[in-house]
């Protein structure tokens, strides 16, 4: 296989899950692994991607503009994300005050939820009405609710959470980069995101590995502002600006 070849199987490897293995491109490209870091070095050289110990990431900057539908993106990284959502739920302890963010991965700890003497608030319509129907006790915010995430935004739901003095919050983010920090596409979102957050005793961002290394419209918070729950974060960089939890 040509050099140019190689590396350009490799940048489309990165393209889909913007992390890769040396030991797993070797293995599916047929190829050594001295052979596999060789171009890792050229393409990082080039500015293509970022070398990392054991393989790469998409360099930071890689920017997502465009918001999936949550049907679209219920059907993403759908493993990963189970095994997140479910450490998450085990965090949360009775006599909790919790905040879960609207978005496909927070809406996946519900089932998980076991302590009943717990209070939820949400900006998610479909969490709310799935939160009810466990029996929780549950308040949701007021605001604009925006059709492609269903989620609750603008200055009423601000208002509200304003109010509130969670324990725990539980977000989601469509970027996760060290330079960015924690990124979603819509203003609207990011505002509320934000103010959750500093009405929390303690954050959690639940992103899987492929959030890693991107960069939305909008940054809501930054790095050291919350815990990240992943399936897994290969760039020990991220490890020097918050704590992070790799789940099994």
């Amino acid at each position: 296989m040509l050099q140019d070849e190689r590396q350009e199987k490799i940048l489309k490897q990165l393209k889909i899950k913007h992390a890769v293995k040396v030991n797993s491109l070797a293995k599916e490209l047929g190829i050594s692994e001295s052979t596999i870091r060789r171009d890792i070095n050229e393409l990082d050289q080039q500015g293509k991607l970022k070398r990392v110990f054991g393989g790469a990431v998409s360099i930071s900057g890689d920017m997502t503009f465009g918001e999936t539908g949550v049907a679209e993106r219920t059907r993403i990284n759908t493993a990963e994300k189970e095994k997140i959502a479910r450490y998450a739920a085990a965090l949360i302890n009775d006599n909790d005050f919790v905040f879960i963010d609207a978005g496909t991965t927070t809406e996946r700890m519900i089932p998980y939820l076991e302590k009943k003497n717990v209070t939820y608030v949400t900006n998610g319509i479909m969490h709310a009405r799935k939160l009810i129907q466990r029996g929780f006790d549950v308040y949701i915010t007021g605001g604009l609710l925006r059709a492609s995430t269903e989620a609750a935004i603008g200055s009423p739901a601000i208002e509200s959470i304003r109010k509130y003095n969670f324990t725990k919050c539980f977000m989601g983010a469509n970027g996760v980069d060290i330079d960015r920090g924690f990124s979603t596409p819509d203003m609207g979102e990011a505002a509320v995101k934000t103010a959750a957050m500093e009405q929390s005793y303690v954050s959690f961002v639940l992103a899987d590995h492929a959030k890693f290394g991107l960069i939305s419209s909008v940054t809501f918070a930054k790095l050291e502002d919350a815990c990240i729950i992943t399936d897994r974060a290969e760039n020990p960089q991220y490890r020097q600006h918050t704590v992070i939890k790799e789940v099994e």
